[in-house]
């Protein structure tokens, strides 16, 4: 399905933003409700499910904390997330300084943190059961750690010699956080250990530092903005302005030495890209000029570039449950991307070139429209 994704011509997102999407989330419980944050500070809310039961329909915002919101965020904002167990709340963070948690049905904050820099990103873990902490990258280089519970940043994991860009949780166990700065260097952390880092990953691994320190260690030769764990939380995938993507074993901290080819990127701030889930094989949605570039996770292989947006696009995010794409750009508009229903014609097999006959035969006919593409 995912290899067959196209413009969905029936269905539009409401245009509610008046300048550029940053960053979108669906929430986990039922993927029916989508946030969505613009450069202007507002937020919007929609409603993914079609419920005028029309073939053609608008995906309706169901409200929005506008320019005139007491409460709105003053800068842009860069990151949305709904609590992951519960969409009765969301959260925010901006270049305002400030990351909020909002009551999803009053609209009002129910708390606010504030940092002395610009926040990137923000993340909450989508499997923790025993904490409620917020992983928070700002112009510092100290992680920050927010406890909802508590409601103060008491915990600062501190390693990072730059600004960090990019937070990510392991679905895979709550207390481990990844996070990606612009020294190059992505570290892993138990945030339950006193010194917190576990390892500092190495492009190289291992290999040209042998002599040297640790501290030598780069993941990318340029700003890391951007990083997203594989659904099982076995992989995790890095950006760079380095114009590269690498794929590291995240349990042992090894590059893969996936080849994706030029990865273009040129994002000053946190960029946010998308990976499958349940599909196989999985895949990775990556925002690349005013195109999405979809890559094969495992092999790096360029299956086709999503075309659509009429600027650069920001973020995308990807809804499982009907293994959609929704993605965000400074053309103020957030596109859908679904795979085409496609009957197979009884002489699809009898036809089948050379460069369809080494894939899977569940997908293999769903190829054809983008072999002149890659």
């Amino acid at each position: 399905r995912v290899l067959s994704l196209e413009l969905n011509k029936d269905r539009d997102v409401e245009r509610i933003h008046g300048s550029g999407i940053n960053t979108l989330d669906i929430e986990p419980i039922e993927g029916r409700y989508m946030l969505s944050g613009g450069s202007d500070g507002v937020i919007v809310l929609y409603d993914l499910e079609n419920l005028s039961r029309k073939p053609s329909y608008t995906c309706k915002a169901l409200f929005s904390v506008g320019r005139s919101h007491p409460d709105v965020h003053k800068f842009s904002v860069e990151t949305v997330q709904w609590y992951p167990h519960d969409t009765g709340m969301f959260t925010s963070s901006s270049f305002d300084k400030t990351l909020k948690i909002w009551d999803t049905n009053t609209l009002q904050p129910a708390d606010i943190f504030h940092f002395e820099g610009t926040v990137y990103s923000h993340h909450m873990s989508p499997v923790a059961t025993k904490h409620c902490l917020i992983a928070v990258g700002t112009k510092s280089p100290k992680v920050q750690l927010c406890d909802l519970k508590s409601g103060s940043s008491s915990h600062i994991l501190q390693g990072h010699r730059q600004e960090v860009l990019a937070v990510s949780w392991s679905p895979r166990h709550e207390y481990i956080l990844a996070t990606g700065s612009a020294d190059g260097r992505v570290k892993l952390w138990d945030v339950r250990r006193a010194s917190g880092c576990l390892s500092t990953l190495d492009q190289h691994n291992g290999e040209k530092s042998k002599a040297s320190s640790e501290a030598a260690n780069t993941a990318h030769n340029g700003r890391v903005n951007g990083l997203c764990y594989t659904s099982d939380g076995l992989h995790l995938l890095t950006i760079g302005t380095d114009d590269r993507m690498r794929l590291w074993n995240s349990s042992t901290g090894e590059n893969t030495l996936v080849n994706y080819g030029k990865v273009c990127n040129e994002s000053r701030k946190g960029l946010k890209f998308a990976i499958s889930c349940g599909c196989n094989p999985e895949f990775a949605f990556v925002p690349y000029g005013s195109t999405i570039a979809v890559y094969t996770i495992f092999t790096g292989e360029l299956i086709t570039m999503l075309r659509g947006h009429y600027s650069t696009v920001n973020c995308c995010v990807f809804q499982p449950h009907f293994q959609e794409l929704y993605s965000g750009s400074k053309d103020c508009n957030i596109l859908a991307w679904i795979p085409t229903p496609r009957e197979p014609a009884p002489d699809d097999i009898s036809e089948e070139s050379p460069a369809q006959q080494h894939l899977n035969p569940a997908y293999e006919d769903a190829w054809s429209s983008s072999d002149d593409e890659g």
